[in-house]
């Protein structure tokens, strides 16, 4: 993919820089992406106390970590994940995340999509364009910025430096690193400890998923595929 394939408007080119302020969407790709392949053995294992609705079914332990999500993780229901009729002319496996309507689609054959529920950027904060999936990592490490371990320090409240990866950091249970040809983007594709924000204006640019979306939508999307923002 040609690297000029993103898009960004002014005020999207100000949000990449800005993005390293956000704890949303601040980590480090990690430099061996994570398979979401697992062996048979640990396949084998009790099903993960995960819950589910409509549209949903109790998923196999892939990580420890997924055993916390107990209680409830599904979005809202007009945002939860449904197969549907999608007409579009990309290729099955691409993504295409609609910003306007909250939606990101996971193309299928024969004219169909598996659609989530995201939240997106929020005013100013807004991007489009074509890129990848250039990395992978399930419970992603969180690395807060400087500025904000500032900020937060001028109020009394003392941030670490890295928040290793659990049910308390806000890139949530899954992470897809969203790259323009080989250069990182900042933007990232991730779960959220707040699935009642799916459906809204929250990010600085980042999609963010409740995390039974994102545990599934990871297993179901390989490295390199096609991700189009409009």
């Amino acid at each position: 993919m040609p690297t000029s394939s993103a898009h960004f408007p002014r005020r999207a080119v100000a949000a990449t820089c800005l993005a390293l302020l956000v704890a949303a969407c601040n980590t480090t790709a990690p430099s061996t992406p994570v398979s979401a392949l697992v062996a048979k053995d640990q396949a084998a294992k009790e099903p993960s106390p995960l819950p589910f609705g409509l549209g949903y079914a109790p998923a196999t332990t892939v990580n420890d970590l997924d055993t916390t999500l107990t209680g409830v993780q599904l979005p809202p229901e007009p945002f939860r994940r449904a197969e549907v009729e999608f007409k579009t002319d990309e290729a099955p496996g691409t993504l295409v995340i609609d910003t306007k309507e909250h939606f990101l689609y996971l193309v299928l054959p024969d004219g169909k999509a598996m659609r989530y529920g995201v939240g997106v950027g929020r005013e100013g904060f807004g991007w489009k364009g074509a890129v990848r999936v250039g990395s992978k990592q399930e419970w992603p490490r969180w690395f807060p910025p400087k500025e904000m371990i500032a900020r937060e320090r001028a109020k009394g409240k003392i941030l670490q430096e890295m928040m290793e990866g659990g049910p308390g950091n806000p890139l949530g249970a899954r992470a897809l690193y969203l790259y323009d040809g080989e250069k990182d983007t900042l933007f990232r594709i991730h779960g959220t400890v707040e699935p009642n924000t799916i459906g809204r204006n929250v990010s600085s640019g980042c999609i963010r998923m409740a995390n039974l979306d994102v545990i599934d939508l990871y297993d179901r999307v390989p490295l390199d595929a096609k991700v189009v923002v409009r």
